[in-house]
C-alpha cells in the first residue's frame, strides 16, 4: 500500500538544478589539528583551487603500522572541480602534516545551479589570474 506524500511531487527545474553529472567535485581531506585545517582551508580558498572548505571535528579509527590507532581529527570538505583536483592534491600535501595525507575526490552528480556556477567562477584559472593583476 502506497502513502501519498501531504507535500506532492517535487519538480526540478533546469533554471535551478542540472541533471547531468558535472565536473565539480568535493574532497574530502583530515588534518591533525584545528589549526592545520584552518591553514590548509584558507591556502585553498586563497589560491583559488576551493570555492568553500567545510571543517568537522571527528573521531578517526583506521589502520597504521599494522596497529588499529584512534585519533581525534579534522575533516575538510573541500568543493572544486575535476581540473583544479591535482593542485588541490599538491598543495594538501604541501601543507599537511601526515605521511600519507587522506585525499579523496568524490563527484557531484546535481545540484543547485546558482551554487555550481559559484564553484566555477570561484575556482576560475583564468579568474585567479585577473584578480592577481588588479
Amino acid at each position: 500500500m502506497k502513502r501519498k506524500s501531504k507535500v506532492g511531487p517535487v519538480r526540478i527545474t533546469m533554471r535551478t538544478h542540472r541533471r547531468t553529472m558535472t565536473d565539480k567535485i568535493v574532497v574530502f581531506v583530515t588534518c591533525g589539528t584545528e589549526k592545520e585545517a584552518r591553514r590548509i582551508s584558507r591556502a585553498l580558498v586563497k589560491r583559488h583551487l576551493a570555492a568553500c572548505v567545510n571543517s568537522f571535528p571527528v573521531h578517526s579509527i583506521y589502520r597504521w603500522k599494522e596497529k588499529v590507532e584512534s585519533a581525534k581529527e579534522f575533516l575538510l570538505t573541500i568543493k572544486t572541480s575535476r581540473n583544479r583536483f591535482r593542485a588541490v592534491a599538491a598543495e594538501v600535501k604541501r601543507l599537511n602534516s601526515y605521511n600519507i595525507p587522506e585525499i579523496i575526490a568524490l563527484p557531484i552528480s546535481a545540484g543547485s545551479a546558482e551554487y555550481l556556477d559559484w564553484i566555477s567562477e570561484s575556482v576560475s584559472e583564468s579568474g585567479a589570474r585577473k584578480r592577481k593583476r588588479r
